[in-house]
């Protein structure tokens, strides 16, 4: 199995909406997303995956160790090796890396967010420098333009913000709250009632809360994306709207999300997908 082969096997066997939202890019950079995504799926792997935080921690020290080797030319990893080809063309950080693994790194040490300003941070390390590097590999009409990587970073914030609202209940039985503590307190809903998967009037303002924040900032996301880039970062928009479309059916089952998973089929999603490069 060849790297870019392994990293393809990764992405299609995760069932993520990123899959459907780039398989319609040119193969080379298709490639490249899909080399990236795989390695955020390995690094997020251990977090999930390990129970020992301290096999977790050593792991990710592992992934931290490859970067350094990745940027040297030294790649062991079939993920990096499907990477290192794609960082010169692409201009992809380092840094961007290390951000990724300093964010899983930081679920092993923190399980609640006193305020959204708190978990905003979170969610820039896990999902804004994300849209960062994706913005740079769907391309951009003016390299680092600042305009384009913060509509990326808003986006990828607002992704993030979904899987929040979409996964309260299972991360809950993970031990990890990452709805802001201070909205809880705003709603009268206790961490306790989460953990027993106990949902009432007040969980569902707290929820309908939680959801409008995040439309707004798929709508901040969308003013900063500047029209030259616009079909360039069709796969992001295609992500964007898929997302969306998973929101409204997260508000439209009443936000049972303590006790039931709410998920868009695979036809709706290249449905989705294929609409939004069509017309974007």
């Amino acid at each position: 199995m060849t790297p870019d082969q392994y990293c393809q096997d990764k992405a299609s066997r995760s069932g993520s909406s990123f899959y459907y939202a780039f398989r319609l890019l040119p193969p080379d950079r298709r490639r490249a997303i899909t080399a990236f995504y795989a390695f955020c799926r390995e690094v997020d792997n251990i977090v999930d995956e390990v129970s020992d935080p301290g096999v977790a921690a050593t792991k990710l020290s592992w992934w931290r160790g490859e970067i350094d080797r990745l940027f040297v030319g030294h790649a062991e990893h079939p993920v990096t090796l499907a990477l290192a080809p794609h960082l010169t063309p692409l201009q992809l950080p380092r840094s961007a890396f290390v951000t990724v693994i300093d964010g899983m790194e930081q679920d092993l040490e923190r399980f609640q967010y006193r305020d959204f300003e708190q978990l905003a941070q979170y969610c820039y390390r896990v999902a804004g420098v994300v849209g960062e590097v994706s913005a740079r590999i769907f391309g951009m009409s003016h390299a680092e333009d600042p305009a384009t990587l913060a509509y990326a970073r808003t986006l990828g914030e607002a992704l993030q913000l979904t899987n929040i609202i979409r996964d309260v209940g299972e991360d809950a039985r993970r031990g990890r709250i990452y709805l802001p503590l201070d909205d809880l307190a705003r709603f009268g809903v206790t961490t306790a009632a989460l953990l027993d998967a106990r949902a009432d009037g007040r969980f569902t303002e707290l929820m309908q809360f939680q959801y409008e924040r995040a439309i707004a900032t798929y709508e901040r996301a969308w003013a900063m994306l500047p029209p030259a880039d616009r079909r360039a970062q069709r796969p992001g928009l295609a992500m964007a709207a898929i997302y969306r479309a998973l929101l409204d059916e997260l508000r439209r089952d009443g936000f049972r999300v303590l006790d039931h998973r709410i998920a868009l089929t695979p036809i709706r999603k290249l449905w989705i997908a294929w609409k939004t490069y069509t017309f974007a």
